[in-house]
């Protein structure tokens, strides 16, 4: 699997997986690119999926953090290196959570809309921020309850820059953090597993760095950090899509309102909506199989031969 150097030098790890047509994935936050091998593996004959790994995670997880750039800025940073390098053009997007939002960056301040020959655009709302103007943003009327835990979250995190893993933590701090996640699940409210699970790390320290999203406390508030501050609002830079455009919504989805995402999606000149009735923001953990399915749906139906024929 190779890497690729990106603008401030670091190596990026891509998997590249299949032959044929190229499909770029872009995973949500806490995603390795392996996660996604069972929804593609059927069509790997037919199509070459090129997944990075994004910095902090899986092959990527050395990768330093760019002082100048948030997570959003870096991400398409280096996902439009990636498309110079492998000299994409016309190519098959699917992009998922807080991929999806490096999407649409690279539509509003880069070129990637005139690249893209179909898009797949998975669970992710086109502004963060709730206001009078868009009331479906990250965590709809919830939204000023989960930046006020974003905030506590960034001023904990800061106060521990000093250590670089969740286990080098002393007990009492690492189990404040743990706490924390917990009080961030429960916002969320669609995960009954969850709190157990995070009760018992409470009790167990030596499960506690396993059951929070990063181990590395520098990547973790990098990532904290630009949920807080992010206020880019991507509306007009997505509806102007012309390329073939498919919605993958939750509609149970507490994170990213259905609603929200329909709006949008009834905007496109030319897109479709897939409902995903039973999950929430992971349709792919909750209905695997037609995740799989729609995937799959999605490939042939902006296949070259069908395009040519």
């Amino acid at each position: 699997m190779p890497h690729y150097t990106m603008p401030d030098g670091e190596q990026l790890f891509v998997r590249e997986i299949g032959k044929g047509e190229p499909v770029l994935i872009l995973s949500g936050l806490g995603m390795q690119s392996w996660q996604w091998l069972p929804f593609i593996f059927t069509n790997l004959k037919n199509y070459k999926f090129i997944i990075p790994d994004w910095r902090g995670f899986g092959g990527s997880r050395t990768c330093k953090i760019p002082q100048d750039l948030d997570a959003i800025h870096n991400h398409w940073r280096d996902v439009d290196s990636l498309i110079q390098q492998m000299r994409l053009d016309q190519f098959m997007l699917i992009s998922y959570s807080m991929g999806a939002t490096t999407a649409m960056h690279g539509m509003q301040y880069g070129n990637l809309a005139t690249k893209l020959k179909a898009y797949l655009h998975i669970d992710q709302t086109p502004k963060i921020p709730t206001d009078d103007a868009w009331q479906f943003g990250l965590f709809g009327k919830k939204h000023l309850k989960f930046k006020r835990f974003l905030k506590d979250y960034s001023d904990f995190l800061h106060q521990y820059q000093d250590y670089r893993f969740v286990d080098e933590l002393p007990p009492e701090p690492r189990t404040e953090l743990v706490q924390m996640w917990i009080n961030f699940i429960k916002i969320q409210g669609s995960n009954k597993l969850s709190p157990f699970i995070f009760n018992l790390a409470l009790k167990r320290p030596q499960l506690q760095k396993h059951l929070l999203p990063i181990r590395r406390l520098d990547y973790m508030t990098w990532y904290i950090d630009n949920y807080l501050n992010h206020d880019e609002d991507y509306r007009a830079a997505i509806t102007q899509l012309n390329c073939p455009t498919t919605f993958f919504i939750g509609e149970q989805s507490t994170l990213y309102p259905a609603e929200g995402q329909k709006r949008i999606a009834n905007q496109l000149s030319n897109a479709q909506s897939i409902i995903f009735e039973r999950s929430g923001h992971t349709p792919l953990i909750t209905e695997p199989v037609k995740f799989g399915k729609e995937i799959s749906a999605f490939l042939v139906r902006h296949a070259q031969l069908k395009q040519s024929a």
